[in-house]
């Protein structure tokens, strides 16, 4: 369905090119306008109809002069928003929904100065804002028209030619590369929407998880229970770490709730197990022997092999370090989530796509284990690394951790060795019991372990443990 879809697309692109090239000018304009920049993602779609340019489907230049005018007049349109009604503008809706993104913006501006309006046509985020707030804040227009300029002419290439790129590969790829493109617009926009959905949940969440921490704690203030003191204590706003702490406990709940709500769906029939044959059956339609190369390397790099190894090699490094209390939360953790995954296995006994894959008790469907183990070997260790990190450091730390987590899941769902409920069951489990042992962890002092040197340390391991791996058995 997919794959006729696209091509239908590609067809009507052929016979009408100068709809494509408007699209990538009022995407590249809508970057530049406030809120629509941050919703829209027009980065993506721009780099997507790019990568039909090898195939004489689109020109070059015309879809890179679209893409350099359309970031002109965005940016210009903002900054003539931002001269004419000045902080007012910044009361009318929907701007008023986003205060600490025009905060931000406007210290990101005061911080670089005219030089800003160039660095935020490459800064998600604070670009929607920046223009905007050069206008109001009283930049020269001849000076801003100029920076505008110089920027959207490096802005324009840097994303339409890697597109190019990619069409190029994709052709050299022969029969392959339709399957292998509808293959990358999948992971792509999964991603896309699962990080949306994630952002969107935070905002909505964590007011809510404020009003229920306010009410959690002034119920342990009226009691004097073993229970009562544990909540005080955690809840405590004298504490610097029960923000974190709060919104962990939230994170865990979300957590739960989403592995029992996909547990129900699994043993009662619902329409998730109908979402899981579609699914399986879409997959498989686009399977490649590149794809499965690929895919089969990715999935190598979660084996149980690579797991052990890890851990143990994350072991000695804090046993050397004599962080013995982290050490142990760490084998709990790692261990653990490798037990739980058995025995949710073993009770349920629900079978895999293909029987025929896996015998004994990996012969078991729900929850993956390379799922459930993988989000808490990696989720945790990121998590004990990153706390002597800056946050920025923190956030690529966590990224990464995240991109590899997601690749394996995606892995076992593309070569049909799990359902996509075993997949999305096992992330929510794995979520769960690193976040529970995470809050316990963080009840008493962090210990020093290193984090830059185990970073490398960790790296390193992977990447030789899960290379000897596709070595030995690929």
């Amino acid at each position: 369905m997919l794959a006729s879809f696209l091509s239908s697309v590609i067809h009507w692109l052929s016979a009408h090119p100068h709809t494509a090239y408007i699209a990538v000018f009022l995407l590249a304009l809508s970057e530049s306008i406030p809120i629509m920049g941050v919703v829209v993602p027009g980065t993506a779609v721009i780099i997507a109809l790019s990568a039909l340019v090898p195939s004489g489907v689109l020109v070059l230049w015309p879809l890179m002069a679209a893409a350099i005018f359309g970031a002109i007049v965005g940016d210009g349109l903002s900054f003539w928003l931002g001269r004419r009604y000045h902080r007012e503008i910044l009361g009318l809706w929907p701007l008023k929904r986003y205060p600490e993104l025009a905060e931000r913006s406007e210290a990101f501006f005061k911080r670089h100065g005219d030089k800003s309006v160039f660095i935020a046509l490459f800064a998600p985020g604070v670009r929607a804002f920046v223009p905007l707030l050069a206008g109001m804040l009283g930049m020269s227009v001849r000076r801003f028209y100029a920076v505008n300029i110089a920027s959207a002419l490096v802005w324009a290439p840097s994303h339409i030619l890697p597109g190019v790129l990619v069409g190029v590969t994709f052709g050299a790829l022969g029969s392959a590369a339709k399957p292998l493109a509808i293959l990358l617009v999948i992971l792509l926009a999964t991603g896309w929407v699962t990080w949306r959905l994630g952002r969107w949940v935070l905002r909505r969440g964590l007011p809510l998880l404020e009003v229920l921490v306010t009410e959690a704690r002034r119920w342990a203030e009226t009691r004097d229970t073993w229970l009562s003191r544990r909540v005080g204590d955690l809840l405590d706003p004298a504490r610097s770490e029960a923000r974190v702490l709060a919104i962990m406990l939230g994170l865990l709940g979300g957590a739960a709730w989403l592995f029992f709500a996909i547990l129900e769906d699994v043993v009662n029939g619902d329409p998730l197990v109908l979402a899981d044959y579609a699914i399986y059956n879409a997959l498989q339609e686009v399977r490649t022997p590149l794809g499965d190369t690929i895919m089969v390397a990715i999935t190598e790099i979660g084996d149980t092999k690579v797991v052990v190894i890890v851990t143990a090699v994350v072991f000695l490094w804090l046993a050397w370090k004599r962080a013995w209390r982290t050490a142990a939360f760490w084998l709990v953790a790692v261990g653990g989530a490798s037990a739980l995954n058995t025995v949710i296995k073993v009770t349920l006994h629900r079978a895999r796509p293909d029987e025929l894959l896996y015998a004994g008790w990996s012969a078991f469907s729900f929850p993956s284990g390379h799922s459930t183990t993988n989000m808490v070997l990696y989720g945790f260790l990121a998590f004990l690394i990153a706390g002597e990190f800056r946050p920025a450091v923190r956030v690529l730390i966590g990224t990464g951790a995240a991109v590899l987590i997601f690749m394996i899941a995606c892995s076992r769902l593309y070569l049909g060795a799990h359902w996509f409920s075993d997949v999305a069951g096992g992330a929510a489990v794995g979520s769960a019991w690193f976040i529970l042992l995470a809050i316990f962890y963080l009840q008493r002092p962090v210990e020093r372990i290193g984090s830059s040197a185990l970073l490398v340390t960790a790296s390193a391991t992977v990447m030789l443990a899960g290379g000897g791996n596709i070595y030995r058995s690929h």
